[in-house]
């Protein structure tokens, strides 16, 4: 499940969701484990639920979620849904929609940066992983979900400064009809993916 990590942001740009928290080097330690960031990713996607319902979604057990969900919540990712929740049943949501952060954030701080570096890793490989279990299913989706879906790529030359203002006018799109309830409420709406990564050819860098 995608964590909606966002990064390589301004702060106050209008590229940036809504609730957003810029993570410090603490959250990021934290975040980077398995476990905790498909509990986050899920909490944000899906909305707050228990540790008994995350264990069932993850194929783990209630002890190991539960202890997972404490350890965001130290850090300020993760809080208590206590309307939800009951004497027996203890509800968790997300605290932020995303997280941000630059890769020159932890620069001074090797383990932060090691965390970055596995969270940024993390996500890919989940890009890929949600593309897969498209392509699988994309033979038996409705039509209009066929014509719609897209994965593709281009190649283009630019300075840094260039890509990264290219950058912050796709999140703008991807902003506006995030926050549109209108787009939502749509017959036949549903949850999709967008990814997006821009970078430099390795080779271009030698």
């Amino acid at each position: 499940m995608c964590t909606l990590t966002v990064h390589l942001m301004d702060d106050e740009s209008n590229a940036v969701p809504h609730s957003v928290v810029r993570l410090d080097a603490a959250q990021i330690r934290t975040l980077a484990h398995p476990l905790r960031a498909r509990l986050l990713g899920l909490l944000r996607v899906d909305g707050p639920a228990t540790a008994t319902t995350l264990a069932r979604l993850l194929d783990t057990n209630t002890g190991a979620t539960s202890y997972h969900l404490r350890q965001l919540a130290d850090v300020g990712l993760v809080a208590e849904e206590a309307e939800l929740g009951t004497s027996r049943q203890r509800f968790w949501r997300a605290a932020h929609d995303a997280s941000t952060w630059r890769p020159t954030d932890f620069d001074d701080d090797p383990d932060a940066r090691a965390a970055a570096e596995w969270i940024e890793g993390h996500q890919v490989r989940l890009m890929s992983e949600q593309a897969e279990l498209w392509l699988a299913a994309q033979p038996q989706a409705p039509h209009a979900w066929r014509e719609a879906a897209t994965i593709s790529d281009a190649m283009l030359t630019v300075a840094p400064q260039r890509l990264r203002a290219l950058n912050e006018e796709i999140w703008e799109l991807i902003v506006k009809y995030r926050q549109d309830p209108s787009f939502a409420e749509e017959e036949g709406a549903a949850q999709v993916h967008v990814f997006l990564a821009s970078f430099p050819r390795a080779e271009e860098l030698r």
